[in-house]
C-alpha cells in the first residue's frame, strides 16, 4: 500500500496594491523536498530580477544572498515560509507550505462501476 510522501506546496500570487483586483494565484508547484522547493522561488527571482525596478531587485536578490538561508532552515523545521517582492503597485509572493501528499489509486486493471457505461457522448453536427 502506497504511503502519503511529505513535500512543500508552493504558490505564486500576484496582488495589485492600488486594490484594482484582488490577489490572482499566478502558478503553483509541489515540491518534495526543501531545496527543490526554494529552488523553485530562486529561479523565479533570478528571472525575473532583470525586468524588476531597483527596489524590487534589490529584495529579491537579498533574499537569494541572505533570506533563502532562513527559508530552508524554516523548511527543514516543517515551518511555511513567504518571500515577497513589491514591484511598483504590484506585490509578488511565493508561499511554501509543508503538507502530506496523498497516492492516488490506478484504475488500471480495476472494474469501473457500472455508471460509467451509462454516459453515451452527444453526437455533434
Amino acid at each position: 500500500m502506497l504511503k502519503p510522501q511529505q513535500g512543500y506546496w508552493c504558490e505564486c500570487w500576484t496582488e495589485d496594491l492600488t486594490e484594482q483586483w484582488g490577489p490572482a494565484l499566478l502558478a503553483s508547484f509541489d515540491a518534495y523536498s526543501a531545496p527543490q522547493a526554494d529552488r523553485w522561488v530562486a529561479v523565479a527571482l533570478r528571472t525575473i530580477s532583470p525586468a524588476l525596478d531597483a527596489d524590487a531587485s534589490d529584495e529579491a536578490w537579498e533574499w537569494l544572498y541572505e533570506g533563502r538561508i532562513q527559508t530552508r532552515r524554516a523548511l527543514l523545521r516543517a515551518e511555511p515560509c513567504t518571500v515577497s517582492v513589491t514591484h511598483a503597485k504590484t506585490c509578488i509572493t511565493w508561499t511554501i507550505r509543508p503538507v502530506l501528499f496523498l497516492p492516488l489509486a490506478h484504475r488500471q486493471a480495476a472494474e469501473l462501476p457500472p455508471c460509467a457505461y451509462d454516459f453515451k457522448p452527444r453526437q455533434t453536427d
